[in-house]
């Protein structure tokens, strides 16, 4: 087990994890199931935090699936989507369709992140070597001789010194440990950012992921069983010009691009329904230095397209796991591991990436404003409508990414 020094507060552990979300909680597990201690620091005291990335794709029930807890997964609250449509106008366009995958599970399961990351940390807390604690914030780095030693904390006990051979930086878009270790980041542009918000979903309505393009209007709704978790996507940095118009405005906006939302916008009772969710798009040039690793969206935020953020996050997880246990059962990481993890992901990364800024830049902006006439779509809309075998492409590309990562059920990890 870690041990605690009480007199300094200070820890020390073989891997120390900052960031709780999908990325840092599945790597802890990982590593903990590997024998190797971890602690996972969770600035937050729960996981109850609403509108976060939701969507858990096939890739993800793969690997959870490998480690033989598909099942006890399954049994959370979830609703499953196995195909992606969207709608232009009144023209429907299917976009992808998930039966073909070469995986157990063919299909989407949208959960509440708070659900996910409570049966990730549930499962990692049966092995002795892990150690979660809440309400401890990553403040800043530890370095000796040019070597990242540690991390410095701030919990609801006082100040921490965390000691690690290795520190995880999982912290998420914002992250303070990358920004203190100096890592540079390329940013590569988003033209939008998105508002989410609850509607009440009626008895009846059709079980679907839906994103409505009409006329400068986007709309996306995620089954909720009970309500619609409803993303309006808006220019980037209009958000105070929307709060200026007004919340009478804004309900017209969004019943006007879903009309279907219209008998029940007046749910929207103050702003405080409407989160804001500024969509980035950036990755590190490098995502290491001696003795750190930067994982998922510390290394690479993503745009919301295709909800891919969680699902890349977790290859990150298990391709480090993969890649660093070795080293970790010995002692320090050296730098060529932490290298060969930043070049097994960076491909998939610039692919899906490079996707998201061209559905971005040229679909999405070609079909806001634009006319619904089918012979005036996008040409890989209107190839989807006409040749249903090609859906089976972006249902690849969305459901599995571009380098799915494995392990085994055995304790060992492994990939392929």
């Amino acid at each position: 087990m870690s041990s605690v020094d009480t007199s300094v507060r200070r820890i020390r552990t073989s891997c120390c994890v900052a960031g709780g979300g999908p990325a840092g909680m599945m790597l802890g597990f990982l590593l903990a199931r590997a024998g190797i201690e971890v602690v996972v620091l969770e600035k937050h005291a729960d996981f109850l935090r609403d509108f976060r990335g939701d969507t858990i794709h096939p890739s993800t029930l793969e690997v959870i699936h490998e480690l033989g807890l598909l099942d006890e997964f399954l049994r959370r609250p979830h609703s499953e989507v196995r195909e992606l449509k969207g709608q232009v106008g009144d023209i429907e366009i299917p976009l992808a369709d998930f039966s073909h995958l070469p995986t157990r599970c063919k299909f989407i399961a949208l959960m509440p992140q708070w659900e996910f990351l409570d049966f990730l940390s549930g499962a990692a807390k049966r092995y002795p070597q892990f150690q979660l604690r809440m309400s401890a914030a990553a403040t800043g780095l530890i370095e000796e001789d040019g070597r990242i030693v540690g991390v410095e904390a701030r919990s609801a006990e006082g100040l921490r010194e965390i000691r690690a051979e290795l520190v995880i930086a999982a912290d998420g878009r914002h992250s303070t440990l990358r920004a203190a270790a100096g890592l540079e980041v390329m940013n590569l542009g988003a033209p939008m950012d998105v508002l989410w918000m609850r509607l009440s979903r009626h008895p009846g309505e059709a079980k679907t992921l839906l994103g409505r393009f009409d006329q400068g209007r986007i709309l996306v709704m995620f089954d909720r069983d009970d309500y619609w978790q409803c993303a309006f996507v808006i220019r980037k940095g209009a958000a105070e010009e929307i709060r200026r118009r007004g919340l009478a405005a804004f309900r017209q906006e969004v019943a006007s691009a879903q009309p279907a939302l219209a008998d029940r916008v007046g749910e929207i009772a103050d702003w405080d329904q409407v989160k804001l969710l500024t969509v980035a798009v950036d990755r590190l040039r490098r995502w290491y230095r001696p003795g750190l690793l930067c994982i998922g969206d510390a290394a690479h935020a993503m745009s919301p397209i295709g909800g891919v953020g969680i699902n890349l996050a977790i290859q990150d997880a298990v391709a480090a796991a993969n890649i660093l246990a070795p080293a970790l059962r010995r002692g320090a990481v050296p730098v060529e591991r932490l290298r060969a993890v930043q070049q097994r992901r960076i491909l998939p990364t610039r692919v899906i990436q490079g996707m998201q800024l061209i559905i971005q830049n040229r679909v999405i902006g070609r079909i806001l404003g634009s006319a619904t006439n089918p012979a005036t779509l996008p040409l890989p809309f209107r190839l989807l409508r006409a040749w249903p075998m090609l859906r089976r492409i972006p249902a690849r590309l969305i459901g599995m990414g571009f380098r799915p990562e494995h392990v085994r059920s055995g304790g060992g990890t492994l990939h392929r």
